[in-house]
């Protein structure tokens, strides 16, 4: 073998480890190296290149501006439109009751029967004094008209003459007292007879058969109240009455129709709505200074008698319309420290808060006065599926009965409760979290939930 020419060794393990050595021609060589290099062309993809995650569906209602009527909702009591205490206006023993408690009455009906033995003799004795005085008026009227001619022919003495026309006078005088007399006893019969001033429902009798009343005061027997049409008396803040005035004024708002006849709806204490409604009678032009606030009187139809005296109700009176506003779901609108706010879904299927301008609830919903624009959409739910750089897939929102019930009671705590316990409630309609933050937490990237 020539010195200038070694051939290529390669080195190679076996299965136990030992390195053995064996001639490998180079072209054997060149080969291995070239499949080699084809072996390692194709490099691990990163691990950051992932697929994007697919748009999470969230509910929308799309925004349709109109006129909104805005009702306000204030609690009020009911009042009988006509009330009559029955008293006893002559004294004596009650000897019977004519009617059945808890019934309606007519008026003129009798209601007690009083003892009137001692008036019907007082009534006799003043038709007797009655007939003595007209008596003694034609005895003085012929006396004194036999004296005028004996006068004239000087038989009598002047004298006797006015006597005797004064005699007549005085009986004439008589008469005219007896006959008051006995109308005195013939009412004082009357009054016997206790009757109902006014028709209407009758309560419970507040005296029974065998009690003396009367003596001495005019004791209460019974309490007869009209409830068809019946009152409904409710309070409304002087302040609200000024700031509806000045948006009023100010062109924001606008009077509603019928204002000086505004039709009123009643909610009775179990929820229900009162199918009748009715009209609103005056507005007090004073402010009680105890409590600032003024006192409104309605009048409400109650042909079953269904309603009574004395109940509670929410009063809803349309006073204003708002042209061009929005009603919203109350879990579509977060409130803060820094106002109202709701999540707007773009084109882009990206979320993004928005400030509005609320006017008062109504109902499960809010009235937006501005903030919005037509067409565009509002997230309602869906809040706790955001997440950071996420894109949404608006669908249209179906109210759930229970989470609407839900709001419904929610929106009635937060109208009777004060107005910051009612801001700090708002934001959490959702149930998960405020919609306003996070919308927010979804519009950063690098925000964390």
């Amino acid at each position: 073998m020539s010195p200038s020419y070694r051939p290529a060794v390669a080195g190679t393990r076996s299965a136990c480890g030992a390195r053995s050595t064996a001639l490998v021609p180079p072209a054997l060589v060149a080969l291995a190296l070239a499949l080699a290099g084809c072996g390692k062309s194709s490099a691990p993809a990163p691990a950051g290149a992932a697929a994007a995650p697919p748009p999470v569906e969230v509910g929308v209602v799309t925004v349709v501006p109109g006129a909104v009527g805005l009702r306000i909702d204030l609690p009020g009591r009911t009042e009988a439109s006509r009330l009559a205490q029955v008293r006893a206006r002559v004294a004596g023993i009650v000897q019977r009751r004519l009617f059945r408690e808890g019934s309606d009455v007519r008026a003129g009906q009798p209601l007690f029967q009083i003892d009137d033995a001692p008036y019907r003799a007082a009534l006799a004795s003043a038709d007797a004094a009655l007939a003595r005085a007209e008596a003694n008026v034609q005895q003085t009227r012929a006396l004194a008209e036999r004296y005028q001619p004996l006068a004239e022919a000087r038989a009598v003495s002047q004298q006797d003459l006015v006597a005797a026309q004064a005699a007549y006078a005085q009986a004439r005088a008589d008469v005219a007292a007896a006959r008051a007399a006995r109308r005195t006893a013939e009412i004082n019969v009357g009054y016997a007879a206790v009757n109902s001033p006014i028709a209407g429902r009758i309560g419970r009798a507040l005296v029974t058969e065998g009690a003396l009343v009367g003596q001495g005061e005019a004791t209460q027997l019974a309490l007869v109240q009209q409830i068809d049409p019946l009152y409904v008396n409710f309070m409304q803040p002087a302040g609200e009455v000024l700031r509806l005035r000045q948006s009023v004024a100010s062109g924001l708002l606008e009077r509603a129709p019928g204002a000086e006849a505004a039709v009123v709806h009643v909610q009775l204490e179990d929820g229900r709505m009162y199918p009748l409604a009715g009209r609103l009678l005056f507005s007090d032009l004073t402010v009680d200074p105890g409590t600032g606030q003024i006192m409104l009187r309605a009048e409400l139809p109650n042909p079953r008698r269904e309603l009574l005296p004395g109940l509670y109700v929410r009063v809803q009176i349309e006073q204003a319309q708002a042209p061009g506003a929005v009603m919203l779901p109350q879990q579509a609108v977060a409130q803060s420290a820094q106002g109202a706010s709701v999540t707007i879904v773009g084109s882009d299927g990206k979320v993004a808060p928005r400030a509005v301008r609320l006017g008062p609830a109504q109902g499960a919903q809010w009235v937006v006065l501005e903030g919005l624009a037509a067409g565009e959409q509002v997230m309602v739910d869906g809040f706790q599926k955001l997440r950071p750089g996420v894109t949404v897939k608006p669908v249209p929102w179906q109210p759930d009965e229970a989470a609407a019930a839900q709001t419904a009671q929610t929106a009635k705590t937060a109208q009777t409760a004060p107005s910051g316990q009612a801001q700090g409630g708002a934001g959490a309609a959702d149930g998960v979290g405020s919609p306003a933050s996070a919308a927010a937490s979804a519009a950063q990237p690098g925000a964390s939930r």
